[in-house]
């Protein structure tokens, strides 16, 4: 019978809850394939740790007795979520030197969260969409600029690499795996175990609209806090091209290149912002919310809220109203 050996690796501020969370995940997922198939793989999960007295490998954790086993050859190497800001690169450096290593000998790697800083430290998503936490995305992709950020999906799954945002994203990154080594069946008794929804969720349901306000252009931004202000209702081309002091055509080439959106696309997030707000704190009628948020046809809105959110407003309201 084979073995699937995943790692799960220990970098500085991991999250230990999702560490052991996965565990147990990969354990349930490993009872129910046997009861319910015939001839399945065994699942070895390790932590491991960077031991630099061995030449920076990485090495499985101890048990309670014994010595360190040493990192052989892993299916998947596991980053978790972290609890504390993104990790340095010089502090990811060892770590992504080992992984491109192993990623070399056919390993899968797979981050959570936090865990992309580690992932993207290694070079091998060059031209590659990757995923994080929301709030994480300028930062990882200020840091590698050559990477697509993608925030809008909650995994991306591109086969020797895999990425997932949101601190309780390893459950569905967990899934995933199970679906891959011990299949569908595996995967929904584990998630039916478990109470959780099975994959296939985006974190655009969740996210918030975090503009960019750092690119230090100074006119640019004078535009966007009127856009701010106004919570996108005002934004006709002459007035935020005055605001800004640029003629009209300077003032949409440098928008988009200063905060990576159309002036428009932008004053459309700021208004489903405020429309998300409130339909998850209010009981207005959603043609209401439209009419508050600058749109005088509620079909409009609802194209524009289900483009940008992944949902319908009525969707939303159902599953976020407070």
């Amino acid at each position: 019978m084979a073995q699937v050996d995943i790692g799960i690796v220990l970098y500085p501020g991991v999250q230990m809850s999702a560490v052991l969370g996965l565990s147990d995940l990969f354990a349930i997922a490993a009872r129910s394939a046997t009861r319910s198939q015939t001839a399945v793989p065994d699942i070895g999960v390790h932590q491991l740790h960077l031991d630099c007295a061995a030449s920076g490998q990485l090495v499985a954790t101890p048990p309670a007795e014994g010595p360190p086993v040493a990192a052989s050859r892993y299916d998947v190497l596991l980053l978790p979520p972290s609890l504390q800001p993104p990790i340095s690169p010089a502090e990811a450096e060892p770590f992504a030197r080992c992984l491109r290593d192993h990623h070399a000998q056919g390993a899968v790697l797979a981050a959570v969260c936090g865990g992309a800083f580690v992932l993207a430290q290694t070079g091998l998503m060059h031209g590659r969409a990757m995923t994080t936490h929301w709030t994480y995305a300028q930062t990882l992709q200020n840091r590698h600029r050559d990477v697509h950020v993608d925030t809008d999906r909650l995994v991306i799954d591109g086969g020797d690499i895999i990425s997932a945002g949101g601190l309780m994203a390893w459950i569905d990154l967990g899934l995933i795996l199970v679906n891959r080594f011990l299949g569908p069946v595996a995967m929904a008794d584990t998630a039916r175990m478990m109470l959780v929804d099975l994959p296939g969720r985006e974190q655009r349901y969740y996210s918030g609209f975090l503009p960019r306000l750092s690119h230090g252009d100074t006119a640019i931004l004078k535009a966007q806090h009127h856009l701010q202000a106004s919570e996108g209702r005002d934004a006709r081309l002459d007035v935020l091209a005055k605001q800004a002091g640029l003629e009209p055509r300077t003032f949409l080439r440098r928008f988009a290149k200063a905060t990576g959106l159309t002036a428009t696309d932008y004053a459309q997030r700021l208004r489903v912002a405020k429309a998300q707000e409130l339909l998850q704190f209010s009981q207005q009628p959603i043609e209401r919310v439209a009419w508050q948020v600058g749109y005088s046809d509620p079909g409009a809105f609802r194209k524009v809220f289900h483009r940008i959110v992944g949902l319908t407003p009525g969707e939303y309201r159902q599953r976020f109203h407070a």
